[in-house]
């Protein structure tokens, strides 16, 4: 039995945001409330910000956190985009202990996935689905038949000599000062390399870049995939992390 409210945490490369999260409904059950991330992004700094997080809706019981990196068991094996101290830690540990409560860990993306294939565009499909999140990085979500293949990190395939998320990501559109249409060509260049590899039925673009998919969607190229946005836009993360403390955390 699933719980109605509980909590989840997004932890990202400049934001930690979280908020009460109705899991039946997919949707936040409060404003989502967000700090800073901490720069350098140590794990003790980190846990500290999740902390205020919920503490400021003085939540008690089970928090879903997400991670941007290869999460197996609590452990965290990758930090692409926050501090090397993460490599290998007990991550799951270090957030049950700071919250006091029950905490489950996910990559970040796997937890975006997870709320648009229960909630979002992804409702009902069965084939291979994918889900990408363009911000700092690029997230990515694999489901076949409405089941998840973890920890994914298809954003550091190569592409061009380096990680793709260095080209494509929405973190790279604003470095470079590119115009949306400079940046959906290389969207589309990336798009097609992960086709080829994996010949999805259904592609879905995620993060918080999806809330103006109006600016790029119609300007890529068209495609065996369908192409379309995040229904839940930048709150899949969160809904994502709830829903896994639902489900893993007590």
């Amino acid at each position: 039995m699933i719980t109605p409210s509980v909590f989840g945490v997004d932890i990202g490369g400049s934001g930690i945001k979280g908020a009460p999260v109705d899991v039946e409904l997919g949707a936040l059950a409060q404003p989502r409330y967000k700090v800073p991330t901490p720069q350098p992004a140590k794990p003790e700094a980190v846990a500290a910000a999740v902390r205020e997080v919920v503490e400021h809706f003085e939540h008690e019981g089970p928090v879903g956190l997400t991670f941007p990196g290869v999460v197996v068991d609590g452990h965290t094996r990758t930090a692409a985009n926050v501090d090397r101290s993460w490599l290998g830690l007990d991550a799951g540990t270090l957030f049950r202990e700071a919250l006091g409560t029950p905490a489950v860990l996910l990559n970040d993306a796997d937890a975006a996935g997870l709320a648009e294939m229960a909630h979002g565009a992804g409702r009902g499909e069965g084939g291979t689905v994918l889900v990408l999140t363009f911000g700092t990085g690029i997230g990515s979500a694999l489901f076949v038949d409405g089941n998840l293949v973890p920890n994914t990190e298809l954003g550091h395939l190569e592409l061009r000599g380096k990680d793709a998320e260095r080209r494509a990501s929405s973190a790279a559109k604003e470095r470079h000062e590119l115009s949306w249409a400079e940046w959906a060509v290389r969207v589309d260049e990336y798009l097609g390399l992960v086709e080829r590899l994996l010949s999805p039925r259904l592609v879905i673009i995620g993060g918080g870049v999806s809330r103006k998919h109006e600016k790029f969607l119609p300007l890529l190229s068209e495609r065996a995939a369908r192409v379309v946005p995040a229904e839940l836009r930048n709150d899949a993360g969160i809904v994502g992390a709830a829903m896994g403390a639902a489900r893993y955390g007590r």
